[in-house]
């Protein structure tokens, strides 16, 4: 009896467990099923879900006596301010759209710089402010835009009068009972006819003095009976007499220029430059591959320090007139996709650094793959100014190389 009571236990013991491997195996069906289902409302509701609407900021306005460049209000995108001549810009130069939908920095405004406050009036002349200018009143002894000539006295760097050839006796003839005198053309009666004199009339002072049009480009001399017009050195007078052209030394090979530096030519003269690539830094190091272009070598692949620094660095020079009217695009930064490489989807540009006022100059993008260097306010000469442009490559969002452009502005001391 025993041993059937065993049989029989393990008979139950049997039939339980395939009572439980089914009770499982439902079980494991209903949690499949529910899993689908839960899997078909999370796609139901993504497709319901609207998609998230595009961040953008509220339009910004130039300031007052000012200008705005950048029209796009995008997040990330970067807006630019800059005041007129005889302005200085308070706030935020440059603001850029973030996340939550304003603006970083602050409104910028545009003061005006009072010309006076630098006593530009020499010898007791008073100062008055006008519009983008001053005026010097001056005391009656004194002459020149900022008083700084004796009234009885031409500069003497532009005109002069002394000697025989400036005055002569006119020419007089007797006609019906009266005396006629004249004098050559260039000259004008100083006195009564019978005891006159012909007298230079200084061309370059009258055009000056009555506001006439502007006789020279450069210096205006007077002669007898007329004028004739000078160029500074460097420059070459035109064929219309009063206007005047840069010589370009470098191509007529008036340069003394040495071996290993380039000469490049500017208003006036000319420069020799020698571009050197940085001091190696750590695993940055760089290689000259051309005589204007610095490219690094390979960079070990744990080191972050390195992938960052400029892949390329390239050496431009501009020569420039004093005061060139503004904006005036200055360079333009370009990407080009390598055959068989992946291309940067999005580009980002900025200045890095150099010699100069911020507020002088802009960056912009003009189209998907470029981006322009322009001048917003116009440079006075002489001197030299170094703007470095670099140029930041991501592909969906992810760094790739970043590029640096060294442009160096040789600004003349003349308008032409």
């Amino acid at each position: 009896q025993s041993c059937l009571s065993r049989q029989q236990l393990l008979a139950a013991i049997r039939q339980m467990q395939q009572l439980l491997k089914g009770q499982e195996t439902r079980f494991s069906e209903g949690l499949r099923a529910m899993r689908s289902r839960l899997s078909s409302l999370h796609s139901t509701l993504a497709r319901a879900a609207p998609e998230a609407p595009t961040v953008s900021c509220p339009a910004l306005q130039a300031p007052t006596d000012g200008r705005k460049f950048g029209t796009k209000y995008l997040v990330e995108h970067e807006v630019h301010f800059t005041c007129d001549v005889g302005f200085q810009l308070r706030g935020s130069s440059t603001r850029m759209c973030q996340a939550n939908g304003t603006w970083s920095g602050q409104e910028p405004r545009c003061e005006e710089i009072s010309q006076c406050s630098s006593s530009p009036c020499q010898n007791g002349g008073t100062c008055l402010e006008g519009p983008n200018q001053f005026q010097c009143l001056c005391l009656q002894q004194w002459t020149g835009s900022t008083c700084q000539y004796r009234a009885q006295t031409a500069p003497p760097a532009r005109s002069g009068t002394d000697g025989p050839a400036f005055s002569h006796r006119p020419r007089c003839a007797q006609v019906a009972q009266s005396q006629q005198c004249s004098c050559d053309p260039g000259f004008h009666m100083s006195g009564m006819a019978s005891n006159g004199l012909c007298q230079d009339l200084d061309e370059c002072q009258v055009f000056q003095r009555d506001g006439g049009p502007r006789l020279c480009a450069h210096s205006c001399v007077n002669i007898p009976g007329s004028f004739r017009c000078s160029c500074p050195p460097g420059y070459a007078l035109l064929g219309d007499g009063k206007s005047c052209e840069d010589i370009d030394e470098c191509s007529l090979s008036q340069d003394n220029c040495t071996g290993g530096s380039s000469c490049i030519n500017t208003g006036g003269g000319f420069q020799c430059v020698t571009p050197r690539c940085p001091p190696a830094v750590g695993n940055v190091s760089y290689v000259q591959t051309t005589p204007f272009q610095c490219e690094r070598n390979p960079c070990p692949m744990e080191s972050r320090a390195c992938h960052q620094a400029p892949k390329t660095i390239s050496f431009h020079y501009l020569a420039l007139p004093s005061r060139v009217a503004t904006p005036a695009p200055l360079f333009r930064m370009a990407t080009a996709g390598a055959p068989g490489r992946a291309g940067p989807d999005s580009l980002r540009f900025g200045i890095a650094g150099g010699g100069h006022s911020r507020g002088q100059f802009v960056v912009q993008r003009s189209d998907r793959h470029t981006g322009e260097l322009i001048l917003v306010q116009s440079l006075r000469g002489p001197q030299t100014i170094q703007v470095d442009v670099d140029m930041s490559e991501y592909l969906e969002r992810v760094f790739l190389a970043k590029h640096v452009s060294k442009i160096t502005l040789f600004v003349s001391a003349y308008e032409f």
